[in-house]
């Protein structure tokens, strides 16, 4: 029986050809690097903790949908499509909580490790292949951070909060009201209301 043939020197050992088991990350070997080659991704990736603003956020674990498209450029991996993603937080109105799902696109190339565009590019300019993956994580969450509204609303025409009482207004008879005190007259109905009699009254002396 024949032995079994070793690895040549820098021949890809059984490890090295595993597919990634990090969701986030494209195994590119069956692209390829042949200009014009396209690959079609779909799948979904959990939300790391720290996606979000102070009043909305990805909650941690979030299943994050991911429908790309992968194409073989001169310089690299231009990537292209959408993301779905759920989103928590609070209406920055009247602070009832609220959900949501957020459909963005996104496009961004990858550039190929010694590539003109990666060698002119600074560090922060563009995203990069690294050897024979891709990481999807940093551009979801640019994408989806960069997008959430700095201040949430449950509806476009919420009223907000009443100053008098704290009650959502939207939850209120359209005729509540509160009344409404001047503070240049409080000292002064304060005074009245814990003096003896009624203002304008005479009192009655008091008899030897």
């Amino acid at each position: 029986m024949p032995a079994a043939p070793r690895n040549h020197p820098g021949a890809a050992s059984p490890e090295d050809r595993r597919p990634s088991t990090n969701p986030w990350k494209v195994d590119l070997r069956e692209l390829g690097r042949r200009p014009g080659s396209l690959h079609e991704l779909d799948r979904t990736a959990p939300a790391p903790e720290g996606w979000g603003l102070e009043l909305i956020r990805v909650p941690g674990g979030a299943e994050v949908h991911l429908r790309l498209r992968l194409e073989s450029v001169m310089e690299g991996v231009l990537v292209s499509g959408d993301l779905e993603v759920p989103v928590v937080g609070s209406c920055a109105r009247c602070l009832e909580p609220l959900e949501d799902t957020l459909a963005l696109d996104v496009q961004e190339l990858y550039a190929y490790a010694g590539s003109t565009t990666e060698a002119t590019s600074e560090e922060d300019e563009v995203r990069r292949v690294e050897g024979d993956f891709l990481d999807l994580e940093p551009l979801a969450r640019d994408t989806i951070v960069l997008s959430l509204p700095l201040s949430p609303v449950c509806t476009e025409d919420c009223g907000g909060l009443c100053v008098g009482c704290g009650q959502r207004i939207d939850d209120l008879p359209e005729d509540h009201t509160h009344e409404v005190t001047d503070p240049r007259w409080a000292a002064l109905a304060e005074r009245f209301a814990s003096s003896p009699g009624t203002p304008g009254e005479s009192t009655t002396p008091e008899e030897n």
